[in-house]
């Protein structure tokens, strides 16, 4: 990402690593189905000394159809001994994070999905978040295209408004003495704020578990500070989760894109799986080189990702890093991801940039990756057969990957489709594949701050960076009004200086009015740098057309 990556950074001289104390062989096994799966558990104050680097997957069978024999069984990440364990799972029985709290509009409804299923959140009058299926019932119009008045909702079909639980207040078109029917409402949805984000309850049938609501201990620590972003992304949730729990793609795929990711970095990594549950996996992970395992990641169901660190500084004091990753599934071939990277002591550059330019460059990051995620995406739905025909995961890179795709065995018959390690589910629809743009159409395209391209002004477009972040984002989309306010302002201004010069007869008038409109020049110029950066997409030179 666009801050310095804790996850990356080689152990310093002056910094102890804090980690924790080596879990039982027992704790290897599947654990209880029944018992809960704390986003913290391991992560207290204990203390352990550093083994050596072991595999998480060691005691794994490889099973490849490209490869075989014992030297490939040291290497590749096979399926585990015995028959597939399924677990009684329903994806509607869980919480989805929907969106940023900060970025919800006050002004208007919000269209979202999960899966298929279209919603609408809102704040009402109120003053709370309220959340319905995206359909009116008197002629399935999407409410999320109508408006709020008076904090109720308004379909702009023909003006039936909505409040509370769903119940029709309002329908111009009835007559004064008639009553509004009792069948006029809409399906709601149970949702939370929980440390900034809002999480919806899909379930229409079992209440909200609010056990089940994630919560993450580091982002209540004192002084914890985060920098949250919200990315639209053409791809499915799955590879997206696959995609954020592979740290050995970060120096290949992301090469200077800041101080963190280097090429000559690229490495065996190692791993440790310390628990294994029916709502996922957490475990150990380090470079092989450095003999230790400092990062701590945790994967929970159904979309939630976080890595831990824990840096003790030179006088002694425990600072914690978090990369937190919320994916939500908007449909096949389509996800929506929160990412939250923060901690409890930050560089003291990160103060000299503003907060839209970290926002610009996650934005390069998940396009740097985009190309190659399409093509997967794409690849798996044809090819119609599980990973491990498909892939050829190592030990040293991909423990992670095989881990995800084997949970996704176990409880993948309870999603609407899955592709697991062995077992597949295909979508009823076949998903719209789109792909990461490159040549000079797309910079044209992406190069303005509009939802779309070129002529689609308004038109959703997952392949142009302002309609992927920046709408989701007010911080970013304030900071592109400000600076094109500006760029006008400085552009009039320069523009008037430079007809001055050439009115006024005084040599010193001259210069300075033609240095003063040199200056506004090189304003309009920062400016337009700002709003490129910011609606631009990241595209390799070595792809550009």
């Amino acid at each position: 990402m666009a801050l310095i990556n804790p996850f990356l950074l080689p152990t310093k001289t002056h910094l102890t690593l804090h980690v924790l104390p080596l879990p039982s062989k027992k704790s290897l096994l599947w654990t209880n189905p029944s018992s809960s799966f704390n986003f913290n558990k391991g992560l207290s104050s204990s203390r352990r000394k550093q083994a050596g680097c072991v595999t998480g997957a060691a005691d794994i069978k490889a099973a490849s159809t490209l490869l075989d024999g014992e030297e490939d069984q040291k290497v590749l990440v096979g399926p585990s001994r015995g028959e597939r364990e399924l677990v009684a799972y329903g994806w509607t029985e869980e919480w989805y994070p929907l969106y940023l709290t900060k970025n919800v509009p006050h002004d208007a409804p919000l269209g979202l999905k999960v899966f298929d299923k279209n919603l609408v959140l809102f704040k009402d009058g109120n003053d709370q978040f309220q959340c319905y299926e995206d359909r009116c019932p008197h002629r399935l119009a999407k409410l999320s295209e109508g408006q709020l008045i008076d904090g109720r909702l308004e379909c702009l079909y023909h003006g039936w408004q909505f409040e509370g639980a769903g119940k029709c207040v309002k329908i111009p078109q009835l007559p004064a003495d008639a009553k509004i029917p009792k069948s006029a409402c809409v399906k709601t949805y149970e949702v939370r704020d929980s440390q900034g984000v809002i999480w919806v309850w899909m379930s229409q049938r079992i209440p909200p578990n609010d056990s089940k609501l994630p919560w993450f201990e580091n982002f209540a620590r004192p002084g914890f500070q985060d920098v949250s972003t919200t990315h639209e992304l053409p791809y499915d949730h799955s590879i997206l989760l696959e995609n954020l729990m592979d740290p050995a793609h970060i120096p290949i795929s992301h090469d200077r894109t800041d101080w963190t990711a280097k090429r000559e970095d690229a490495q065996p990594l190692c791993f440790e799986v310390t628990e294994r549950t029916d709502r996922g996996f957490a475990g150990w992970w380090g470079r092989e080189k450095d003999g230790s395992k400092p990062n701590f990641l945790r994967f929970e169901a159904p979309c939630v990702l976080q890595n831990n660190r824990e840096i003790v500084d030179k006088n002694g004091e425990i600072n914690y890093f978090s990369g937190l990753f919320l994916c939500r599934p908007t449909g096949q071939g389509k996800s929506m991801l929160i990412v939250r990277f923060g901690g409890t002591k930050r560089s003291p550059l990160i103060k000299l940039f503003p907060q839209w330019y970290f926002h610009q460059n996650a934005s390069k990051v998940f396009e740097q990756d985009m190309g190659f995620l399409s093509s997967q995406n794409e690849i798996l739905l044809k090819e119609k057969v599980p990973t491990k025909e498909l892939y050829l995961n190592l030990k040293s890179s991909d423990t992670w990957v095989a881990e995800y795709r084997k949970w996704m065995d176990k409880v993948g018959h309870g999603m609407p489709y899955h592709f697991g390690h062995s077992t597949i589910s295909l979508p009823e629809e076949p998903a719209v594949v789109e792909h990461a743009p490159a040549g000079l159409v797309a910079g044209l395209s992406a190069s303005s701050p509009a939802k779309g391209g070129i002529g689609t002004m308004h038109a959703p477009n997952l392949a142009n960076r302002y309609f992927r972040h920046v709408i989701h984002c007010k911080a970013c989309s304030a900071a592109i009004k400000a600076f094109q306010t500006w760029k006008n302002a400085l552009s009039a201004v320069a523009v008037t200086l430079a007809a001055l010069a050439i009115l006024v007869s005084g040599r010193q008038w001259k210069v300075l009015l033609l240095a003063s409109a040199a200056l506004c020049s090189a304003g309009v110029y920062a400016c337009s740098t700002a709003i490129a950066l910011n609606t631009t997409n990241f595209i390799r030179t070595h792809r550009r057309l």
